[in-house]
């Protein structure tokens, strides 16, 4: 297998690309990032002399180059995406340029390079955040593959445009593709305007944690291996056009992560700063991740509480001289 990853060398991605090369001694990779400021190459930089990974700087926009890497390759994770919300509400255009227009690209130059009806998988890999927001008073209900889209922030009115695009070119070209919509990630090399990593690195710096709003948000939080892992059983064994959620079966408020977070750093609640509401932010994600269980036989095995957050917190402690060079530009 040769796969093709796109957005490698963002935070999922860069973990992508180190799963596959560790769990899958048979398979090449490549990785196409254009390096905007959520890139960074210098998360894989010791892969350098890895005789199966090669790294490509080029946007996903890039047809021609895209058709070129595509020949030569068995499938396609397509990563590449524009992804915090707050930087979506204050200029949405970058998110419909790499996220929809990109993905729309994808597309056209798997139909050319591949072929038609071709068994070459593309796996697309969306939010939760897609489906809109859950009311805080009914637990039970949780987002399936079947609830509808209603995306409340212009980041998830990108990302759902993206995955009507794949399911619409799955319908008419007959594409072999795959969606898995994930809930939050957490875990090494995520950037630190996203809030586990900005809070863990806040107190380390001394500095306070802004809260939004009341903190009552709830999210269900996935480490970041166990979606890596759902990404492969996906892109094996999945059949072409569905969707498939992925979850960690985490849901914690941001207050209770927040509280968490003092805690396993021995901070307390003085280092809480309650800020304005995020515009439009959405109450609560819940994933229910039946189908992919049933279906794949997977369930996370590494997103246990808060020990997957304690070990998330150690990472950024021994690795100061990584997330100090990005944290300026958040």
């Amino acid at each position: 297998m040769h796969l093709l990853i796109t957005g490698g060398c963002g935070f999922i991605g860069t973990n992508l690309v180190r799963f596959v090369l560790a769990h899958r001694p048979g398979w090449r990779v490549t990785n196409l990032d254009a390096l905007t400021y959520s890139g960074n190459s210098e998360n894989l930089e010791d892969l350098g002399s890895e005789p199966r990974y090669r790294f490509v700087h080029g946007n996903i926009l890039d047809r021609a180059l895209v058709e070129d890497l595509l020949c030569d390759c068995d499938a396609i994770a397509h990563l590449a995406a524009e992804s915090h919300v707050d930087r979506s509400i204050a200029d949405s255009r970058p998110f419909v340029e790499s996220n929809v227009l990109g993905t729309q690209t994808l597309l056209d130059a798997a139909r050319t390079a591949w072929g038609p009806a071709s068994e070459k998988r593309l796996l697309h890999v969306s939010t939760d955040e897609v489906y809109g927001s859950l009311p805080l008073d009914r637990p039970d209900w949780k987002f399936t593959e079947q609830t509808p889209l209603h995306t409340n922030s212009p980041y998830s009115a990108s990302k759902g445009g993206s995955d009507l695009l794949v399911q619409a070119y799955h319908q008419t070209y007959g594409t072999n593709a795959a969606i898995t919509r994930c809930s939050n990630n957490f875990g090494p090399y995520q950037y630190p305007e996203k809030v586990i990593p900005l809070f863990v690195t806040n107190l380390l710096e001394g500095k306070k944690l802004p809260l939004y709003g009341d903190g009552k948000n709830v999210r269900d939080w996935l480490y970041v291996e166990d979606h890596c892992e759902a990404l492969l059983s996906v892109l094996e064994r999945g059949r072409a056009g569905e969707v498939y959620n992925i979850g960690g079966n985490n849901e914690r408020s941001n207050l209770e992560l927040t509280h968490t977070i003092l805690r396993l750093m021995g901070k307390d609640e003085s280092a809480i700063e309650y800020v304005p509401d995020r515009l439009g932010h959405d109450r609560r994600y819940a994933i229910d991740a039946t189908k992919i269980e049933s279906h794949l036989g997977w369930k996370p095995t590494r997103s246990h509480w808060p020990s997957a957050l304690k070990h998330t917190i150690t990472w950024y402690e021994d690795n100061a001289c990584w997330w100090k060079r990005l944290k300026p530009k958040c």
